[in-house]
């Protein structure tokens, strides 16, 4: 049975120290130019995941605006939304709610990354262990390779762990930057209530004076407004994301006949490919939470909120679907691309401290 450890050059091998070490704290508290060199070795994947995070999410915002705006609210076409927003909020509408999620998406993503590197690890070991047979990870980068079972359980597995986890942490910067994407347009709705000053009270604030103004008419946990619906898109959206991923990737390795198994060709498909068959799956659940979310934040404390249901093959769960998957695929091009460019840069380095302990 052959196991991560024994491949050469593995995708996570830091060296012949496990990190976390005394040596290796010792070593990084230390400093110099070679110490830097060793610590982005180290940290390679927070570092690319993170660096390629606001690339991907500045470039593709105005798409996610749309596409949050027709799940909201009813507009007939991509056009019509796109004329609307200009019209009544200029080019910067496209971008209004940006900064929370240029932060927040890209310390999601350095967590969200971070955990599923070391997940994908844990589950490879388990699952070799207990079919006796070689480890995921060994299949995946012995040359030719083709995905099996056993490779898209332990990259959904490692994925779903990452997307449940990290739900924490990005439930209330999302659904800041859904208020600041919609309050133009919940203070412009019909309807008439004692709820207006609540729909008005977003309009025109900063990412800060958002999430306080969300704290002062739903509590501190009124952030974490349509958690369970985040928790169940995210847990599943990110299994089909990575699985998609890693056995694309794989697949197209293979038909390329070439010897890395991340070709820039077949890390850009592959990326757009798993951000399309993610939103594909989990649409409805999205949409849901996107409703639910307007809900809540156009109720001040105490008032009943209702319910959304997810409803799948319903052509009104599915509106701003193409929007969606565009920028979905437009985002994961770009950042996979990205990543595993700043990746393989990083691990090029020499590693000054390893030479010379060697």
């Amino acid at each position: 049975m052959a196991r991560v450890e024994d491949v050469p050059d593995g995708d996570d091998a830091l060296g012949r120290r496990p990190p976390g070490s005394k040596e290796e704290t010792k070593t990084l508290l230390t400093p110099g130019p070679e110490h830097a060199k060793h610590w982005a070795k180290m940290y390679r994947t927070g570092i690319a995941s993170g660096a390629s995070s606001v690339l991907s999410t500045v470039t593709a915002f105005p798409l996610d605006s749309v596409k949050t705006r027709m799940q909201a609210y009813k507009y007939r076409n991509f056009q019509e939304c796109v004329e609307h927003t200009y019209k009544s909020e200029g080019i910067k509408g496209f971008w209004r709610g940006a900064v929370a999620p240029v932060f927040s998406v890209t310390a999601v993503r350095m967590v969200s990354f971070s955990i599923y590197q070391r997940a994908k690890y844990k589950y490879s070991a388990a699952i070799g262990k207990a079919t006796g047979s070689d480890e995921p990870l060994v299949v995946v980068n012995r040359p030719g390779s083709i995905p099996t079972p056993f490779t898209i359980l332990c990259f959904g597995a490692a994925g779903a762990t990452a997307g449940s986890i990290i739900t924490c942490v990005s439930c209330p910067f999302e659904l800041t930057k859904l208020s600041a994407q919609i309050s133009t347009l919940m203070a412009k709705s019909n309807t008439s209530s004692m709820d207006d000053p609540v729909r008005s009270s977003y309009q025109h604030k900063g990412t800060f004076k958002t999430a306080m103004n969300i704290v002062t008419h739903r509590g501190f946990f009124g952030l974490y407004s349509g958690f369970r619906l985040h928790l169940l898109r995210d847990t599943i959206g990110t299994a089909i994301y990575f699985a998609t991923y890693e056995s694309t990737k794989q697949i197209l390795v293979k038909l390329q006949g070439s010897d890395s198994p991340t070709s820039p060709l077949s890390v850009a498909v592959a990326g757009g490919f798993c951000g399309l068959a993610s939103w594909a799956c989990i649409y409805p659940i999205d949409t849901a939470k996107t409703h639910y979310q307007r809900n809540c934040l156009s109720k001040a404390r105490g008032s009943p909120v209702q319910r959304s249901k997810i409803e799948f093959f319903r052509r009104n769960q599915y509106r701003g679907l193409g929007v969606s998957m565009a920028r979905s695929c437009v985002i994961n091009t770009i950042f996979f691309s990205s990543f595993e460019f700043i990746k393989k840069k990083i691990n090029q380095l020499p590693d000054p401290i390893l030479e010379a302990e060697g």
